[in-house]
This record gives C-alpha cells, structure tokens and sequence, in this order.
C-alpha cells in the first residue's frame, strides 16, 4: 500500500486527514510526518507546507511532492530538496474561487473604508463620512494573471470595477486591459486605484511592494497583497500609509508567519491583517486534489500545476 506523510494542521488534524483521503483514495496509507513507525523507505508521496531541511532527501523512495498551499517557497527553501522530484502545487478548483471572493472582498473592504468602521465600532463611536468613490470609477490592478488573477479579474468585474493587469508575459483577457514586462509596469500602476499582488515568489518580484512602485500609484491609492510576504516591506507600506499615499491596506501574507505581535501592522489604522488565508482550500478540497493527481502520476498522465524551478513558479 503506497503511504504519503503529512504535515499539515498538526498531528491533531490527522484523523480529518485520514477520513477526507479514505473517502478518495482508499488505498493510500495517510501518516503523520513524525510517525517513528513508517520506514524513510516507505514513504511514497509527501504533503507539507515547510518540512525542515534535509527530511525530503532522506526519503529514497519519494515519487511526488505535494505543497499544502498556494505557495511552495517552504519546500524550495531547502537546499538538498530532490529536485528532479515533481513538486506539485495545491491548485483545487476551490483555491482559485476562494482568492477571487477575498480579493473581492478586500476590494470592497477599501472601496468602503470597512477598516475605519471596525475601529469605530470597536470604540463604540457613531461617524458619518462619505465614500470617495464607486466601483465603476475605481479601477484595480492585479498584479499576476495566472489562474486565480485571472478568476480575480473576472469576479471584480461583475462588482462594476474597471480591471487592468500585469504580468511578465503577455496575456489577453475579456475586458481587461493588459500590461506586460517592466516597460509598461508604470504605466499599469499610474491608473490603479486599488493594487493587488498575486505574484509568484520570484528573486524577480522580492520586494517589489516598496517605496518606488508605491509612489507610481495615484495618490490615496489602495493595496491588496495576497501574493506573498516576500513582495511587501512592511516599512515602506506603512510610510506610504502615514504619508497620504496609500489610504489602506488588506495583507494576508507576511514575512514572518504567524506575524509577530510586536509587529507595527497589527495596530494600524488603515491595515487590515488576515491570517495568510486567502485561497486556503478546505482539508477536504486538498485531499481530493492530491488523490486525483496521485491517480494520474500512477497511471502516466502529465500532472498539472507542477512547480518550474527554472522559472520560480
């Protein structure tokens, strides 16, 4: 019976694990990543969002690698990662509507200063103020037109937003105007009322949500980071906040996760923190995708959705 380790929600998600996996794929023996009883030889498929360096090379018998999340940066940060492994990305059907609704929903939350309101119910005040703006005269920008940028532009535009994107190579999507490279970057932000960032992890895009693009948007423009916490310096953000040139700010992704408590963004007024939640599928979702794709490693198909570490995504 080929066995997969998990590390993933703690031991404790275990038993949800195992019943979501036995429901499809009966035949896989779903382990904890530290069950001292399963043999390094054993272990057949992984899925981990940051096994601890080293513990993928020393499984000799490892066949694919599956991310438990969007993003893999915790599984290419290992130096002896075996690459010519597949790493499969967690792409479920289910992950690219989930970013879509909270990229909506972070949009509107700035469309309508929802931070500002949270702050005054929490202090139990009444205050009227007016909405600059609706969301036909509210264009948004997302950064990265991969699947859920581009189920993220679609969704934006049913809400009335006008939609631009960019991304490093060219794309055509219904209604939305494209920018691609960095010969047309300032262009795309110089209309963007709101920016959202869906960018891979790239040594390209490390830190590309700084000082310099920030002061290329419209003054009082919004930002949505979704993409990773490798893309935002936090410092800069919360200037470009303090300064008038950003109004608001939804982050869900970080450089430290959990975010410290000491961390500055916690407190401020006009940043709205999540819990790198964004796309997340439920245990369920992931358990389906991981046993269709093992289905299709098994029986020779190509898989989908596999990490190119040539390109970085």
């Amino acid at each position: 019976m080929p066995t997969i380790l998990v590390k993933s929600g703690g031991e404790a998600a275990m038993p949800e694990w195992q019943r979501h996996f036995a429901e499809f794929a009966p035949d896989l023996a779903v382990r904890w990543w530290d069950d001292g009883a399963v043999a390094p030889d054993a272990v057949d498929y992984v899925l981990a969002w940051d096994p601890e360096a080293g513990r993928l090379g020393g499984l000799p018998n490892l066949k694919v690698i599956f991310g438990s999340g969007a993003g893999v940066d915790g599984i290419t940060a290992d130096p002896a990662l075996p690459r010519h492994l597949p790493l499969v990305r967690m792409a479920p059907e289910g992950a690219t509507q989930r970013m879509g609704e909270f990229v909506c929903w972070a949009a509107l939350s700035l469309l309508k200063d929802a931070r500002r309101m949270a702050l005054n119910q929490a202090m139990a005040q009444w205050q009227d103020f007016e909405p600059e703006r609706t969301a036909a005269e509210t264009p948004v920008g997302i950064m990265g037109l991969g699947n859920m940028g581009s189920r993220a532009c679609a969704m934006l535009q049913g809400l009335g937003f006008p939609v631009r994107g960019w991304s490093r190579t060219r794309k055509d999507l219904p209604g939305v105007r494209c920018f691609t490279g960095a010969a047309e970057l300032d262009d795309f932000l110089s209309e963007t009322r709101i920016l959202v960032c869906l960018l891979p992890a790239t040594v390209e895009t490390n830190g590309i949500l700084a000082a310099p693009l920030l002061a290329k948007l419209p003054r009082g423009a919004g930002l949505v980071n979704a993409g990773r916490g490798s893309h935002q310096k936090i410092e800069d953000i919360i200037a470009a906040l303090d300064a008038g040139q950003l109004s608001g700010a939804v982050l869900d992704v970080f450089e430290k996760e959990p975010l410290p408590a000491g961390s500055p963004a916690w407190a401020h007024p006009k940043i709205t923190v999540t819990p790198h939640v964004a796309s997340l599928p439920s245990r369920r979702e992931r358990a389906q995708y991981v046993a269709r794709v093992i289905a299709d490693f098994t029986a020779g198909r190509p898989l989908a959705n596999l990490y190119d570490h040539a390109r970085g995504y």
